[in-house]
């Protein structure tokens, strides 16, 4: 008669494989719900986070009008670049809300330049989620004031435990509906209104 002992390669091989077949099973288990944990739905898209920004945008039955400003402006290959970026992204009825004919003033070729500053105006450099802005609002004792891609300032706050509220520099106010879209090249934080530069 033979007796394995518990120290014996014969008792522990088996004992092992099995050990490190299931905690590779639980590992791609875990990737694959992080990785749809991170899937967001905005206005009934799916924005994948494998995708880049204007990759997921063009997707988007709520940014039509964003889209269509960034192709005007010229962005598009630059918010496909490798970033990172942090954009705040009005949705369509936020556009309609401004006075009108801005849009379709902002829009045509000659005012490109005035175009691209609205629009890079709600850029920030780097990747700020809910958690880094919410971090940087009690940093600063209630409030953080983030310099755009386009220059100008906005000022970021709380309005209740989950709700953050941008104003830009004439003092009108933008909530983000919707928080940390992942991107393969930073975040997107849907806007309901739209910011201008000073």
């Amino acid at each position: 008669m033979t007796f394995y002992s518990p120290k014996s390669p014969q008792h522990r091989l088996p004992n092992a494989t099995a050990f490190l077949r299931s905690n590779v099973l639980l590992l791609l288990l875990l990737a694959a719900f992080g990785l749809q944990a991170q899937t967001v739905d905005v206005g009934g898209a799916a924005m994948y986070p494998a995708k880049d920004i204007v990759s997921n945008a063009v997707n988007s039955p709520d940014h039509k009008t964003l889209v269509a400003a960034v192709k005007a402006g010229g962005l598009v290959q630059t918010l496909q670049g490798e970033g990172p970026f942090t954009v705040f992204a009005p949705v369509d009825d936020a556009f309609e809300n401004l006075p009108e004919g801005t849009v379709e003033t902002l829009l045509k070729p000659e005012n490109k330049d005035a175009l691209v500053g609205v629009l890079t105006y709600h850029v920030v450099p780097g990747k700020m989620d809910f958690d880094a802005i919410a971090k940087a609002i009690r940093k600063g004792g209630g409030k953080a004031t983030f310099k755009t891609v386009a220059g100008g300032k906005l000022t970021a706050t709380m309005n209740g435990a989950h709700n953050i509220r941008l104003t830009d520099a004439k003092g009108r106010h933008a909530h983000i509906s919707t928080y940390d879209v992942y991107q393969s090249n930073g975040v997107i934080h849907v806007l309901d209104a739209v910011l201008l530069p000073g």
